[in-house]
Parts: C-alpha cells; structure tokens; sequence
C-alpha cells in the first residue's frame, strides 16, 4: 500500500514542491491504491501531477493517452529533468518518431525502467502496439483531454471511443480521466464509455479569478490585435484562427508589423511545428498563432493574453482554449472577436453532414452565441454553463460587468418579429426578414411582393442590423428556431408561440455593433471604419486637423468636379486625424485607402498632415500605423489575371468554384485595396446600356457616398443590387481610384 508519507516525499523529492494543490493529494492516493478516478480541474490547477506522480511509485509502466503531440515531449523533457535526466524513465509513442527512435522507445519499456508512457490516440489502437503494451505491466491508464471521448465535447475524436475496448485487450488496471471542461451532459458520457461508472469524481471549481474575458466586435480585427500587443510590449500571448490559412495569414501579417510571431498548425511539416513551439517556449518569440482545430497543447505558465480572431465552435473550446492564459495564477487577459457572419460560416459547414451531428453542432453554436451577445457577467455565463453557481451578480473581471450595456424590455419588439414570421407562407433568413421589418425594398423583398404586406417598414425608424440583432436573441431566447435541413430559415417554435400569446419581459441588449450585418458590403465597410476610428482614439481624433482635412477635400472636390467621397470617405479622415500618414505607405493604412487612391489624390493631403504635425510639434502614436501584407492571397490573383484576360463573370465564378455574390465580394475588395480593373467589359455584358449610364450619372453627380443603400432609396427605380454593384465598381476603378 502506498502511504501519505510515500506521496509527500516524492512531491518534495521529484517535484520540489511542499504542497499539494486542491484535490491533488485526495486523487493520487485514491488512484495508487487501485481506485478509478475522474479529474475536472480547470487549465492550471495541476491536472499532470495528478497521474505523473503516481506514476512514479507504482509498479509497472502508466499509459497516459492524449491528442496534443506538442504536449507530449514538454511533459517527458520536465519527467526526465525531475528524476535527474533519466531519459528511460518517461517516453512517448506517436506518429512524430522515425524507426530508429520508436525502436528505442519499445526497448526500455521491455527493460521496465519507463515509468510512464504518452501515446497518441491514433498510435494507441495499432496492433503492433497493443501487441507491445500486453507484453508489460500496466500500473494504470490516464486518459488526458478526456472530454474528446464525448460528440458533446468540444473536440470528438472518434479514436477516443474505442479506449475502455483496448484496455480490456491489454489489461484492465485502474483507469483516470482528466479535462478541464465537461458539462455534465459531457461527464456522464465520459464516464459510461470508459465503463467506469463508479469512478470517484474529483470536481474543481472552474472559476479562474485572475483572467479577465472580453468580447469584442469583430471590426477591423488585425488592426486592432496589432496595436493591443504593442500595448503588452514583450508579453506572450497566443491567437486562435480557425483555418491553417488564416493562421499563416496572421502570422505574416503580424510579422510585417515588427512583432515576433511564429504559426502552428497541424499542416506544418513536424520539424517545423517543434521549432515553432521551441521558440515559443524559450521566448525567442513572442506570439504563437495557431489552429484551433489542432488543439494548441502548449504548456506554458505565463501566457499573458489569449486572443481568439475567430469565435470558437463551442463554449468548451473557448474555456480550453483561454485557460492557457495566467496558469501562473498572475495575470491573463482572454478577447474574443465576435461577428455572427462567422457563425453562419461554420453553420454552412453543417450542410450534407448527418442531421444527428447538424443538431450537435448547432447546440454548441448557439451556446456560443449567447455568451458572445449576452450582457450577464461572463464568468458567471461560463460557470454556469458547466454546472457551477457563481454567487456574485459583478466579477469585475469582464467587459460586461467593467462596462455594463444597456438593455430593453423588448417584448413589442419579439412580438411584431414572431407576428411577421407567422403571417408569411415561407420561412426566410434573419436578413430578409430584417430588411421587411425595416422597410428596406431588396431585390429579394420586391421579388416576394413583400414590400406590399402589413409589416413593411412596421419596424422603422429601426435598421436592419437593430433588427437583425432581435432575431439572433430570438434564437437564444428558444423563442425562435432555425431549421437543420433547409440552412439558415427562421421559424416560431412552441415557446415563441406561448410568448406571442403572453408575453413576459424579455430583456434585449440595445447597444452593439452586430457585425452580421444585413446590408451591402459598401456601407459594413463605412461602418466598421467609423467604429474602429472611434474606438482607436476613445471617441475622435484631432478634431484641428479633421476640420483642415474636410476642408481640404471639399476644395479639391470642387476644382475636380467630383463629389468629396470620392476623394476620401469620412472613416479615412478619422484615421488620419489619429495617425498623421505623412508617407503614401502610412496613408494606405487608412480605412478605405488603397494604392491607387492614395497616389491619385493623396499628396495634398500629406502635404497638408505633415505642415501640421511640424507646426504644432506633434508626436505621432506609431502603435496606429499597421503596415498590410504586400501580397495578395492566390484566389484575388486569379481574379485579376482572368479579368485581365476579359473573361466573362459566370466562367469565372465556376472556374474558381465560388458563386456570383461571393465573387463579386471579393472583386470589390480588390478594387476597394486600391488596384485599377477594367471590367467594363463585365458591366456591358451584365447590365443594360440606359442603367449604366443612369446609375454612373448618380454615382458621379448625386451620391454622397457609395453606399448600395442609399443608391435604392434616392433613385427609387427597380434596379437589382448587383447592377447598381456592378456600376458601382465600374466608376470607382474609372474615377475613384
């Protein structure tokens, strides 16, 4: 029998330390003397030590199976440093070694000197290897990350449901699991699938009192990941992409800035991804932006910030994932960047899966959404979710309770929403059904004669993103539903209907900048920038030389003949006012800004900044000027090149396998970055010759602005959003740019 003596004495002897934390000490003799255990213990409560130590004393060899290979030579490096660099004592078997090193590994296993052995799921249920472990003593099996056993859990490996199947080959011993999130929907199917029903549960609070959580509109969001690290000079932080591409986009992107980051992600070649995470951990480099997807297993105690530019699949995911701030127990700030266009993205990846996993996901998607919208304390939204009360109202720990914003009884709102959906024969989108509400006649709207029913405009003087808004929080409330097969319609559902009859208050958040916005792309980026300038200078700029710089652009307007936005929208004179460009290279960091607009009609303007700045010795905030990535990605590349070569719009959408509204998208992003197309040829084969004229007339003599919705209220004519699109790019490559 293992004694209390034994455990204290290897604690101090191998680890250094005098005492236990938590439950560590309760766990470990439980599990030494032969007992099944189950492990909740948040990031950084000292779930290794759990079976590490143990591990130890025991006779045989333990079995610790986890998904995260980065973690693994971390945890057998710190083994091997304990017992005084006895390399046989702590191993790993997975896909990352050659021949030569797996062969050794099986060597000292057969000898009995390795303690303790880290095996990837995947290695785990090959027969060599379960024909290997049968040959040695087992002292137990420690399942890490075990809440990748549930289809509940934030990250379903299908090897994982096969773990209590290969123990019973190779030998029952005590069994462990251990994670750091599982609701209780999520332990009960842990538990059952490993068949250790009658394990000792082992539950922490998941209260992590030294992290602060905020969620922010995802506007403008490389720009502004840019200027909060240079805020935290020197801090390590992490940021979660959901794509390898987006990983190696912002790495790049936050390299050209001047910042030490490095990418990781499972597409890396392995030697690679080791550099990558050596670097980090030896503080060569600052930031490590990474693929949520892969599940990060970096061990690192002072990651200082955990920043998420894509909103996570599921709550447990972002409870994983900003755990890996402040395990020092000192600070850690967690931001998330928020725009319910993500959400619909990763719901389209929903569509040809099975409905049982369509329902899963759309669970845990919508989860996600009313923590990200909800204006309750996160932590206490957090806890809760996880089954845990957290008895204060204010943690003063998070955006919402630093900055609480202001809600409504929206009860008449939910009403006229649930009235319309009702009174229609179909179901639609939440932006159709914004655009009704807000008596915005789209193409869609006339198409259906839906700007001739009751609830035309019934919602007005509200926008559509107000509305939008209502929607969204109808989802959450259960009071509305989107349907699983027919992706993204709205329907009542029984609740909604019991609340249509008797309402009860229904608070709704007033103030947010929803990013799923249901208007054209032209006025989100009019939006977006006025938002980041705002946000970038805590209201305005310099208001001196914004007042110099309008001016300035009406004077030039009017010796050119063309309206002032044309020149430079409102959102770039923001930005110069905060970061005085006095370079072409700085004044395309404006919003709006491309190359070809700077150079056309830039100089008088940084003529006019720099004249300023030397006159009232101003010192320019470099932490604003973000210099973008030279490059274009591949797919505007090919945009351009078959442009170039007048190739007609529908070939190119099927060639690049992308459809019409995506295409066009990604043409007015080029155009708005500043490069010059011909695509005259595009608009003549796509639009009638009386439109283009009446429609460049408008842009070029009337308009205010470019914005599509302001296009369809002043000409009132019964044009479609993509020929007033398609005009629209054709007279900002021919005069605006």
């Amino acid at each position: 029998m293992i004694t209390s003596a034994d455990i204290h004495r290897t604690l101090r002897d191998f680890f250094g330390y005098d005492n236990f934390k938590g439950d560590q000490e309760e766990v470990i003799s439980h599990l030494a003397n032969g007992g099944d255990a189950f492990v909740l213990m948040p990031t950084g409560g000292g779930k290794s030590l759990c079976y590490q130590l143990p591990a130890l004393l025991m006779e045989g060899t333990a079995i610790v199976i986890s998904p995260l290979i980065a973690l693994m030579k971390n945890q057998v490096d710190a083994i091997r440093g304990f017992v005084d660099g006895q390399e046989s004592v702590a191993h790993f078997l997975n896909s990352s070694l050659c021949k030569a090193e797996a062969d050794e590994v099986k060597a000292h296993l057969l000898s009995g000197k390795t303690k303790i052995l880290y095996v990837a799921p995947e290695s785990l249920t090959k027969g060599e290897n379960i024909a290997l472990l049968r040959t040695i003593k087992v002292s137990f099996y420690a399942v890490d990350e075990a809440h990748c056993i549930s289809e509940w859990g934030h990250d379903f490996r299908p090897e994982y449901r096969r773990i209590r199947s290969i123990v019973d080959t190779i030998g029952r011993a005590p069994i462990i699991a251990l994670t750091a999130t599982a609701t209780p929907k999520v332990q009960s199917d842990i538990l059952k699938n490993l068949g250790i029903p009658d394990a000792r549960v082992f539950k922490s609070s998941f209260n992590r009192p030294n992290l602060y959580y905020e969620v922010r509109d995802k506007i403008d969001a490389e720009k502004d990941i840019v200027r909060f690290i240079r805020q935290n000079p020197g801090k390590s932080g992490i940021i979660y992409c959901l794509s390898r591409k987006k990983v190696e986009e912002m790495a790049s992107f936050l390299q050209i800035n001047g910042i030490k980051a490095l990418p990781y992600h499972a597409g890396l070649d392995a030697k690679v991804r080791a550099e990558n995470q050596d670097r980090f951990l030896m503080e060569e480099v600052d930031i490590i932006v990474a693929t949520i997807a892969f599940g990060m297993g970096i061990d690192k105690p002072d990651i200082r910030f955990v920043i998420h530019y894509d909103i996570p699949k599921s709550i447990e995911g972002y409870y994983q994932e900003t755990g890996r701030a402040g395990r020092d127990g000192k600070e850690g700030t967690c931001i998330t960047y928020y725009s319910y266009k993500d959400i619909q993205k990763l719901e389209k990846f929903m569509q040809g899966k099975p409905i049982a996993e369509q329902e899963i996901t759309r669970q845990l998607l919508t989860e996600v959404v009313s923590y990200a919208e909800s204006s309750q304390c996160r932590r206490k939204l957090l806890l809760g979710y996880f089954g845990e009360d957290y008895p204060q109202d204010n943690c003063g720990s998070c955006d919402n309770c630093l900055h609480p914003r202001e809600v409504f009884d929206g009860r008449v709102e939910m009403k006229l929403v649930i009235r319309l959906i009702l009174s229609l024969k179909e179901h639609f989108k939440i932006e159709h059904l914004a655009a009704i509400l807000s008596g915005n006649d789209t193409a869609l709207v006339k198409s259906y004669k839906h700007d001739h029913i009751e609830f035309f405009g019934a919602g007005s003087p509200h926008g559509e993103r107000f509305w939008a808004a209502v929607i969204h929080q109808g989802l959450i409330a259960h009071l509305l539903e989107k349907e699983i097969e027919t992706y993204g319609l709205i329907h009542v559902t029984d609740l909604g209907r019991r609340f249509l009859q008797e309402p009860w208050q229904l608070n709704l958040v007033e103030d947010r900048n929803f990013s799923a916005s249901v208007t054209g792309p032209d006025e989100d980026e009019e939006n977006e920038a006025a938002a980041v300038a705002a946000a970038s200078r805590g209201g305005s700029g310099d208001p001196v030389l914004l007042a110099l710089l309008k001016d300035l652009r009406k004077d030039l307007a009017r010796k050119l003949g063309l309206q002032p936005w044309i020149l430079f929208g409102d959102p770039a004179l923001d930005d110069m006012s905060i970061i005085y460009p006095l370079t072409f290279s700085e004044l395309k960091n404006c919003q709006g800004v491309g190359e070809g607009k700077a150079r056309k009609y830039g100089q008088p303007f940084i003529d006019l900044i720099a004249k300023y700045v030397e006159e009232n010795e101003i010192e320019r905030p470099d932490d604003f000027v973000v210099k973008t990535a030279p490059g274009r990605s591949e797919r505007k590349i090919q945009i351009i090149r078959k442009i170039d070569m007048r190739t007609p719009l529908e070939d190119i959408s099927s060639s690049l396998d992308i459809d019409r509204e995506d295409l066009l998208t990604e043409i007015e992003t080029i155009v708005g970055a500043g490069t010059k197309l011909n695509i005259d040829y595009i608009v003549r084969a796509e639009v009638d010759p009386e439109i283009i004229d009446e429609l460049y007339d408008w842009f070029r003599n009337e308009a205010e602005s470019d914005s599509i919705k302001d296009a369809i209220a002043a000409l009132q004519a019964d044009y479609t959003d993509e020929e007033i699109r398609l005009v629209r790019l054709k007279f900002l490559c021919e005069v605006a740019s």
